[in-house]
């Protein structure tokens, strides 16, 4: 019996800092700005690190070190790169009986281009963690189940993975991918789910309200969801809501920001940890928004993570906002 079982990616990161990066503004990109390289030359990397990332095995690190008995559900491939994920899992102290294994391709990758402040782009290889298609439920014994982004064959078992855990009295957390969200049926699916996390702009696609009218974007989200509904709204902090009331807090204003891969997965797995032990909101956002601080400080998915019992600054977390 596991404390609590995650689905999701698995990946290689290659984190690169080029010497220059030129911007260009672009008014038809979402961001309307454009990393842009010489085509044709060589371009200079002043720094380049190699970490794990994927919500999978992001969020599992994140459990392991707060001390619950933890395993990782997913796929990597029959290569270097998917030997050395379940290896640090290992050493890590998650459990890999529930990896899978493709010869078909190879592990997922991303190369992470960092620019000034917070910027960055990555190159996503969507590779063996896509082909998961047979989740082994028969060796799935846990008290919780935490569903990162899926998407490939894996997102057709999301609901299987949900009616299963509501029919085994198994609370589970789901922090779900555009490819879960734009399921038809996803609105009857999240009313068994106890804690359903997203960021403003998948809150706004699924209840088909504006970013800025959030009273009633959570007005349909407690429709939809039963359980804890949680909103990342980025630097501007957090709002949760038990279907009585809203929760909000802001990120310290004194926090050092080197880099913003897995800041996501660090806040949610956080927060649904010290909810596993405590049940108290307030507790959750606190050590949500602490991990999540802790990973900003640092290059990398899986460093700066609270570990058990260690001390961290306490947001204020005001109620009925």
């Amino acid at each position: 019996m596991f404390d609590i079982i995650t689905f999701g990616s698995a990946t290689q990161d290659l984190i690169l800092k080029p010497k220059n990066v030129t911007t260009l503004h672009y008014e038809k990109s979402p961001s309307q700005k454009e990393v842009c390289f010489p085509i044709g030359s060589k371009v200079d990397i002043e720094k380049m690190d190699f970490y794990s990332g994927g919500g999978g095995t992001n969020t599992a690190a994140t459990f392991a070190l707060q001390g619950f008995k933890t395993a990782f559900c997913g796929m990597v491939g029959q290569d270097v790169s998917g030997q050395e994920i379940i290896n640090e899992l290992k050493a890590l102290k998650i459990n890999t009986v529930l990896v899978q294994k493709t010869a078909e391709k190879r592990t997922n990758h991303s190369v992470i281009i960092l620019n000034t402040g917070t910027d960055r782009t990555i190159l996503a290889y969507r590779g063996a963690a896509e082909l998961m298609k047979d989740v082994p439920f028969r060796k799935i014994s846990a008290k919780w189940l935490y569903l990162a982004p899926l998407s490939g064959l894996l997102c057709d078992s999301f609901e299987q993975l949900v009616n299963f855990a509501h029919q085994n009295n198994i609370k589970v957390a789901v922090n779900p991918g555009m490819a879960q969200l734009s399921l038809p049926n996803f609105a009857q699916i999240a009313k068994k789910i106890d804690v359903l996390i997203m960021n403003q702009e998948e809150a706004s696609f699924l209840t088909k309200v504006p970013v800025e009218n959030e009273k009633e974007i959570f007005k349909k989200l407690d429709e939809i969801c039963s359980g804890i509904v949680v909103m990342t709204r980025g630097g501007e902090g957090v709002v949760v809501s038990d279907g009585k009331q809203l929760f909000g807090a802001v990120p310290p204003k004194e926090r050092n920001i080197v880099d913003t891969t897995g800041a996501g997965d660090a806040f949610g797995s956080g927060f649904v940890g010290e909810f596993m032990r405590s049940g108290d909101i307030e507790k959750s956002i606190q050590c949500g928004m602490a991990n999540s601080v802790g990973c900003l400080s640092e290059v990398g998915a899986k460093h700066g993570l609270l570990k058990k019992g260690q001390e961290f600054e306490k947001v204020e977390v005001i109620k009925n906002i």
